[in-house]
């Protein structure tokens, strides 16, 4: 593992450390469709805290943006006010990436704080389909990429068609050990 990870994964631990995985809220889904490992997925409107990433290593992305977008929920705004965090924390790849935190359901986009920082930006994400692929353990950018090359192979074979980037989407807190939950995904089009 190497020093970068292990420091990130400290950072977040130090963050993280307040919440409980089995208390967070995680976004509605329905499975339309299994291929194999790949399940089909229809995800709702849902209210996001986003920023751009500018880093150019995904692990200096993943702790940059991590960074900014708790330091929202965790009062860096103009209330001063606290979020809920939710899971999976998502990342979406490609030459533009950019990484989000669902907003819990209570809110609709008036009623969210507006972030102090200008790289935080409260977005809609429109409902959509996406094809998915899970994966245990802790991520890398290796595993990520495997993982993305298993997708793209799957769908691929089923003649399916998609668009936009690759998305990764990890769900646990760094002293999570055991049934870790990452997954890589991609929207498919109807």
């Amino acid at each position: 593992m190497s020093i970068l990870l292990l420091v990130l994964l400290l950072v977040i631990v130090g963050v993280l450390f307040a919440f409980k995985s089995d208390k967070i809220e995680m976004p509605a889904y329905s499975v339309i469709k299994k291929y194999g490992s790949m399940e089909i997925r229809q995800y709702p409107n849902m209210i996001v805290a986003q920023t751009m990433l500018m880093q150019s290593t995904q692990e200096q992305k993943m702790s940059g943006g991590f960074r900014t977008i708790a330091g929202y929920i965790f009062g860096g705004n103009d209330r001063n006010q606290k979020i809920a965090m939710t899971a999976p924390v998502v990342m979406k790849m490609g030459d533009t990436a950019s990484m989000y935190f669902m907003m819990p359901k209570q809110y609709n986009s008036t009623q969210l704080p507006k972030p102090n920082s200008s790289k935080v930006e409260i977005v809609n994400e429109r409902a959509r389909v996406l094809a998915v692929i899970r994966f245990g353990g802790f991520s890398s950018e290796m595993k990520i990429e495997k993982y993305k090359n298993k997708l793209a192979a799957i769908i691929s074979e089923n003649n399916l068609k998609t668009t936009g980037p690759y998305i990764y989407m990890g769900y646990n807190a760094p002293w999570d050990v055991i049934n870790r939950r990452n997954e890589v995904a991609i929207e498919v089009v109807e």
